[in-house]
């Protein structure tokens, strides 16, 4: 039976085309949920949180070969600096777990969201679903327009 959460209920509501993907229970990283998937590593894209100084954090999707380049974060949202949180941190500002955080499961509440440039190379890309051991995949075009997400230039290889 496929897994049923508040990310796959709101996609049904809003009548969004994604498929949803089972993974092992624990804490895969992108580059493990790629190879489970059997797809590119560059069409998995993980939720990074970063912290502003001051303000609501930020949350940036980057592929999973990738990290997110504070420098040009900063510089696109027009900060000082950008800040990466703990793990412990990034849970507490959230309220989801590591591994699970995804933009869709925190609409509404208030997070920015920047989407790495690269995801406009495909259709479709593969995100957190909400928890740990789902993941979405859905159209890079309606995954922007359902978190209001603006795309520009936000990582780096490894």
């Amino acid at each position: 039976m496929p897994i049923t959460n508040n990310v796959t209920r709101f996609l049904d509501s809003r009548k969004v085309k994604y498929a949803a993907h089972e993974l092992p229970a624990e804490k895969l990283g992108a580059r493990d949920a790629a190879l489970y998937l059997n797809v590119p590593e560059n069409q998995v894209f993980k939720t990074i949180v970063t912290k502003r100084e001051k303000g609501k954090p930020v949350l940036a999707l980057v592929p999973a070969p990738c990290v997110v380049d504070l420098k040009l974060l900063a510089d696109f949202l027009g900060e000082k600096k950008m800040h990466l949180p703990t793990e412990r941190e990034a849970e507490q500002m959230t309220g989801l777990q590591a591994g699970g955080i995804s933009p869709l499961a925190l609409i509404n509440k208030g997070f920015q969201v920047v989407i790495d440039l690269s995801a406009q190379e495909f259709d479709e890309i593969y995100i957190s679903g909400g928890q740990r051991g789902l993941n979405i995949q859905l159209g890079v075009k309606d995954l922007a327009k359902l978190v209001n997400a603006r795309f520009t230039e936000v990582s780096k290889i490894l």
